[in-house]
């Protein structure tokens, strides 16, 4: 039996912490305010997130949450290379998905680590 993944979300503006484990960022854009050195990341995977096309439809409006979900998920499941890096470092140990957006409900993250946790 495999055990369930540790995949945590968190905003790329709070301090890292001990168990965040692997720290990928999932923006196409870096965040504003935040140096390399400062971000502590084992990964920026741009191509995880959401396209441009997506990412400025959506305008993290939260009345197109449930069509940026389904939207975002079927980018994903086009997006077997990315997934897969994620997935990697996940099977290996703690991962903590980075965003940016201050929304914290209604952000990439959110549902690329619910996605990661369904495969």
């Amino acid at each position: 039996m495999t055990r369930p993944l540790a995949i945590r979300v968190r905003r790329i503006y709070d301090p890292p912490e001990a168990g965040d484990g692997a720290r990928v960022l999932v923006d196409r854009l870096w965040p504003r305010g935040v140096g390399k050195d400062r971000a502590h990341l084992t990964l920026w995977l741009k191509d995880v997130a959401p396209s441009g096309e997506l990412r400025k439809w959506f305008g993290h409006d939260p009345a197109k949450w449930n069509d940026f979900q389904q939207r975002y998920r079927a980018e994903l499941d086009a997006n077997a290379s990315a997934v897969g890096q994620v997935m990697t470092l996940a099977r290996q140990g703690p991962v903590t998905l980075l965003y940016a957006a201050r929304d914290t409900q209604h952000n990439e993250a959110v549902v690329l680590a619910a996605y990661l946790r369904g495969l």
